[in-house]
């Protein structure tokens, strides 16, 4: 394991406890298997926390026939209540990442499908909803600036903040994208939204790292707006690439073994006194396992400091 970070800032006494983390994982450990069968596999880890990662509108052939982990949008709420209880799992959010520049196509997931992930996310007693703008890919998107950007993420999600609003859920911006990747963009971009009572952060590690941000510098400036955190580490080999990528799906080596310093992110957590859910975003149960026993003890070894 590389050599971790120190990291360390002064914080009100008031924020400062120490919790017990919540460590979850995604719905997409195993490729071409159901939805269900990756339940089976988060509590075969001995994990008891899980989120929605998948979903669509309507149907798809893959989830008809069982080679896709997806849940619809439009499923009734039981069936993914029930593969909850069967499993012993709490359901912590419900993944909507959306393509929030380019313009509304019935082939994008955009403001339709944000709403119908909110609506379900109330029927299962989730209070959570992560969305991010993502990256343009018509010559539309891409021609857009920074001002016009933040336009278009604001007006498609004006009508999802007010069904968020009504059903009690956050909805929560995580980095992926250019904007939501550094803090700067991140900053302008609440600031556009306003609604600081419905929208807050979701924190993925990789992908700030990745988009050319500071995970540290991301806890120290939006503290308890940070409400989820997905975890992530990456390996030298991306260090080239850092700044003109905008989010991965997922790791391919256990948390600590990469540069992103998820020790020293796991005690600025606990220093601003974080108590939400966390995910892992890992590929490979092997992975996965070393990456649950190294937040377990990173997280037991916090000793609180207040200055």
């Amino acid at each position: 394991m590389p050599p971790t970070q120190t990291f360390s800032f002064p914080i009100p006494v008031h924020y400062v406890r120490s919790t017990k983390l919540i460590i979850g994982c995604f719905a997409l450990i195993e490729p071409f298997s159901p939805l269900r069968r990756q339940f089976q596999l988060v509590h075969e880890l001995g994990l008891k926390h899980i989120d929605l990662t998948d979903n669509h509108d309507g149907a798809t052939l893959g989830t008809e026939y069982g080679f896709a982990a997806s849940a619809s949008l439009d499923a009734h709420p039981s069936i993914i209540r029930g593969m909850c209880e069967e499993f012993d799992l709490t359901l912590t959010s419900v993944c909507a990442h959306a393509n929030l520049i380019d313009p509304p196509s019935p082939d994008r997931y955009g403001t339709l499908e944000l709403i119908k992930a909110i609506r379900l996310a109330g029927l299962l007693g989730v209070k959570q909803v992560i969305t991010t703008e993502g990256e343009p890919h018509t010559e539309f998107g891409i021609s857009l600036d920074r001002k016009q950007r933040i336009f278009a993420i604001r007006e498609k999600l004006d009508e999802p903040i007010r069904w968020a609003r009504e059903l009690g859920i956050d909805l929560l911006l995580e980095p992926h994208g250019e904007l939501t990747d550094t803090v700067n963009g991140m900053s302008d971009l609440l600031e556009s939204l306003g609604n600081d009572d419905v929208i807050g952060i979701n924190l993925d590690t990789g992908n700030s790292w990745l988009g050319g941000g500071d995970p540290l510098e991301f806890i120290r400036t939006f503290t308890s707006r940070i409400k989820h955190v997905h975890w992530k580490d990456m390996g030298a080999e991306w260090e080239p690439k850092r700044g003109t990528l905008f989010g991965c799906g997922m790791g391919s080596i256990p948390l600590g073994d990469g540069i992103i310093g998820i020790e020293a992110i796991v005690t600025a957590l606990n220093q601003i006194g974080f108590d939400g859910p966390t995910t892992l975003e890992v590929a490979g149960s092997d992975n996965v396992q070393e990456s649950i026993q190294r937040l377990r003890q990173w997280s037991q070894s916090c000793v609180p400091s207040v200055s």
